[in-house]
């Protein structure tokens, strides 16, 4: 599994011309479901994106986590997280999860997610239009099989 965490003080979502989720100050989540991916993988990430102190306390150090700072998350599917582009110059997806496995551990991702913390989504699939105003900027990448 992979994510790009960005903190922001808002990012939203938008299909079809309609805004169809947003969030104030928080983290917009692009997450990637690789074939190999489980559970374990899953509660690594959720643990480690709730846990991580990434946003600024009191003397403006990154000490406070997600929960900390009562944020909210934003968690959008992109399989193109996987992309391989070793060879040519198309991306080849190969390594991204078949929507049948995909979608069922991306839904156990965000129903952990909002366990923790408020959280909302885009639609997994859905021609989306993400917008952001990235706050730092702070810009992680995150790989569960690496566990960095």
């Amino acid at each position: 599994m992979r994510a790009l965490i960005q903190r922001v003080t808002e990012a939203s979502v938008t299909i079809d011309q309609s805004v169809y989720s947003q969030i104030s100050k928080g983290l917009l989540i692009l997450v990637g479901i690789e074939n190999t991916d489980t559970q374990e993988d899953i509660d690594w990430m959720v643990k480690k994106i709730t846990l991580m102190r990434i946003f600024k306390n009191q003397d403006e150090k990154m000490n406070n986590s997600i929960l900390d700072v009562q944020g909210e998350l934003l968690v959008v599917s992109q399989f193109t997280l996987h992309a391989s582009t070793k060879k040519g110059n198309r991306p080849s997806f190969i390594k991204a999860a078949h929507p049948d496995l995909a979608i069922p551990l991306y839904e156990k991702f965000v129903n952990e997610c909002a366990s923790a913390i408020t959280t909302k989504t885009g639609v997994f699939g859905a021609n989306m239009k993400v917008a952001l105003v990235n706050d730092g900027p702070v810009t992680i990448w995150l790989e569960s099989k690496n566990r960095e």
